[in-house]
């Protein structure tokens, strides 16, 4: 197995696990969907990651600068288009802590937009799904 490749291990009912990086992620689909709801879905991670990226951005932010992260909260919601059924709207919402410099406001704001998993949504990668013997 090379360093980056994820394994991907089947249980029991729908549940799916992947191994990376020495840990173990569950997944398991809703109750309403068939699944035993015994952990998040595959696409409730993906929500996941996208927010804990841009809070790590706000909190290195404010770290880098010395500025208390007491009060710093973030909240993010994403709204699905009718017709496609698909994300189409992510709105993150930071509360900044009292006494938070004017000067950085709007600096934290291009932090929390570089996080790299919105990169990687906005630069797609290629996928390639082959079938292996």
């Amino acid at each position: 197995m090379s360093p980056k490749e994820l394994i991907v291990k089947f249980g029991e009912g729908l549940k799916v696990d992947v191994e990376y990086k020495g840990f173990v992620v569950k997944t398991d689909q809703p109750v309403r969907d068939g699944g035993g709801g015994t952990a998040p879905a595959p696409f409730d991670y993906f929500l996941v990651s996208l927010a804990a990226c841009a809070g790590f951005y706000a909190l290195a932010f404010c770290r880098e600068r010395k500025i208390s992260t007491e009060g710093l909260a973030m909240t993010m919601a994403a709204e699905k288009g009718a017709a496609s059924k698909l994300i189409d709207k992510v709105t993150i919402a930071v509360v900044l802590p009292n006494g938070f410099p004017e000067k950085y406001k709007f600096a934290v704001v291009k932090a929390i937009d570089h996080c790299t998993v919105k990169a990687n949504i906005l630069q797609a990668p290629q996928f390639e799904i082959v079938v292996r013997p």
